[in-house]
């Protein structure tokens, strides 16, 4: 294999490999290094014995990944406030055509999913990705991480229990989903409370992500009403130089709120068909300067 092929190869599986380390660690710049490290070892090491490319990286970046979750919960990292994974785009374009893998994608891309998994292990969220999101029989994913088959079985039950148990499931029309966020974008920018209430569940959650680098709600907050109040007072309050653009990002339509031109806010919601169930806003700039770049 000449060096020009391995590039080319490399480049070929590259957004499947981003997929794959995104979806382990929740982190855009975290998921590069990885897949900049796998890069490192594929264009290094030896490739003469490589007859799948395209596992044989998967296999390199999700040990890597595994690696990288372990450093982070070792290290014991504090995080100001409720986290939340860093917004990703997510246009599948032509990528993707069959609409049921679509569905399937962008589910396991989702804050929610993101959320729950970010509470598992690193070897049953590897498991989780590869089997979920990705489609691999449990005999690959056990030679990838050299575990046994039976192993990766009883962790991949696991890992999809404790994400149905503490993830609420909505079947929602993508086009619902999107006029509910247009729906609440305009009753949000004209400070419309009444407008506000009849499209929040009475139990709605509004979780903020700042990293106590922006201003946000240090906690959840819980019910209409103290949610309402809380979007009603942002829209009081205002940006300088403020526009919002619609976007796609972690599988679903989102509101990517600029200030001078620059982004500022992300503000996406679950909803569950008539209602919106949660709102997720993430402030903390370093989650958001990658989406500077969005065309």
């Amino acid at each position: 294999m000449t060096a020009d092929t391995a590039i080319e190869l490399f480049e070929e599986h590259r957004p499947v490999l981003m997929g794959v380390a995104y979806r382990m660690l929740g982190r855009v710049a975290d998921a590069e290094d990885v897949v900049q490290d796998a890069w490192l070892r594929w264009s290094g090491g030896d490739r003469t014995a490589v007859r799948e490319p395209r596992g044989f990286l998967v296999r390199i970046t999700t040990r890597l990944a595994v690696d990288r979750l372990r450093q982070i919960k070792a290290r014991g990292e504090t995080y100001v406030g409720p986290w939340l994974p860093e917004p990703c785009a997510t246009d599948f374009g032509d990528t993707v055509t069959d609409a049921a893998e679509r569905a399937v994608l962008a589910d396991s891309v989702s804050l929610a999913v993101l959320v729950v998994m970010e509470t598992l292990s690193p070897l049953e969220r590897a498991v989780f990705v590869l089997r979920e999101a990705f489609g691999y029989p449990y005999a690959d994913i056990a030679a990838m991480l050299d575990r046994g088959e039976a192993a990766v079985r009883q962790l991949a039950a696991r890992a999809r229990r404790h994400v149905d148990e503490r993830r609420p499931r909505y079947d929602v029309d993508p086009a619902r989903r999107r006029d509910l966020t247009e729906r609440f974008l305009d009753a949000a920018a004209e400070g419309d409370l009444a407008g506000l209430m009849e499209l929040l569940a009475p139990d709605v959650r509004l979780v903020g992500d700042s990293g106590g680098k922006a201003r946000a709600p240090l906690r959840v907050l819980h019910g209409a009403d103290h949610v309402g109040r809380f979007f009603v007072g942002v829209a009081v309050k205002g940006l300088p130089d403020a526009s919002v653009r619609m976007v796609e990002l972690n599988g679903g339509p989102a509101l990517l709120v600029l200030s001078g031109g620059k982004p500022d806010t992300v503000v996406q919601i679950d909803a569950d068909g008539d209602r919106i169930r949660t709102v997720y806003v993430v402030r903390n700039p370093d989650k958001l300067a990658a989406l500077a770049a969005l065309p």
